[in-house]
């Protein structure tokens, strides 16, 4: 586990430059090259659901993550849920040389989870804006800018970390994982098993803190992606039934009427004005 004090330290005192910021968008599904860092940054996950190998270890993310690597990381990354993986990437760099520094903790890779925090994305954008410019003052703007979101990053983990027992934080990684992977066949016992707990104490946990039963839920996830696709394009039922995890579109078309009251199409028609169809 990093050391959120430490790391605040070496941002608060140590002799550094913010480079660049860029916005990156991967189709779902779709993975990037592989490719070994040449220097630190920090990845901002803004939307859908991603998964990064660093030198073998697997991070999953989702909204409000935030990973880190040092130089000489070897990365893979892919989008993992059923929507666009957007995120911003931002380099920085240390003015000290490399020799000398000694167990550097931004020469390692890690992740951290300060939650929904809005004031992180106003941030971001105000980077994008100022960090191309030329002149001095800006160049200072946007470490300022940076240093304020460092900050509200940080918090947001150290107030997860006082406030949220570890139950909490393995329902919350359960939720994730089922964000990322509702349209696989999961089983309550898996889920279970995943995050070290019986079915039966996974069940009643995952219960209190979300209003649903496992299953129930990753059901929920996947009616809402299926809405959603008959909101914004036009798709065979078939083929959103494939997409949701759902073989047999007939099954799919009742669970998706006792979601919403009605059948897949006539959901479509009441969107459209189309007459029905299967």
């Amino acid at each position: 586990m990093i050391d959120l004090d430490r790391l605040a330290r070496t941002f608060a005192e140590g002799s550094y430059g913010v480079e660049m910021v860029y916005r990156f968008v991967i189709p779902p599904k779709s993975a990037l090259r592989e490719f070994t860092t040449l220097k630190h940054g920090f990845l901002f996950a803004l939307g859908g659901e991603g998964r990064i190998s660093a030198n073998g270890a697997v991070y999953h993310l989702r909204p409000g993550s935030v990973f880190h690597a040092g130089p000489d990381v070897h990365l893979e990354w892919q989008a993992t849920g059923a929507s666009h993986f957007e995120y911003d990437l931002l380099f920085y760099s240390f003015c000290e040389p490399e020799t000398g520094r000694g167990d550097h903790p931004c020469d390692r890779h890690f992740v951290l989870e300060p939650g929904a925090v809005p004031g992180v994305l106003e941030g971001l954008e105000l980077l994008h804006q100022s960090i191309r410019a030329a002149g001095g003052l800006e160049k200072l703007r946007a470490k300022q800018i940076f240093l304020s979101v460092m900050h509200q990053v940080l918090s947001g983990c150290q107030h997860r970390e006082s406030s949220s027992s570890p139950t909490k934080r393995a329902i919350e990684d359960a939720v994730s994982y089922i964000h990322g992977h509702y349209m696989d066949a999961l089983t309550l016992d898996e889920l279970a098993a995943m995050h070290a707990m019986s079915s039966k104490r996974f069940s009643y946990y995952f219960h209190k803190y979300t209003g649903y039963r496992p299953i129930d839920y990753a059901i929920h996830c996947r009616m809402e992606r299926a809405s959603e696709m008959l909101r914004t394009g036009k798709f065979p039922v078939r083929d959103i039934a494939a997409s949701v995890g759902y073989a047999n579109p007939l099954y799919f078309s009742r669970v998706f009427r006792k979601k919403f009251g009605m059948s897949p199409s006539a959901y479509n028609q009441t969107l459209t004005g189309e007459r029905p169809h299967f």
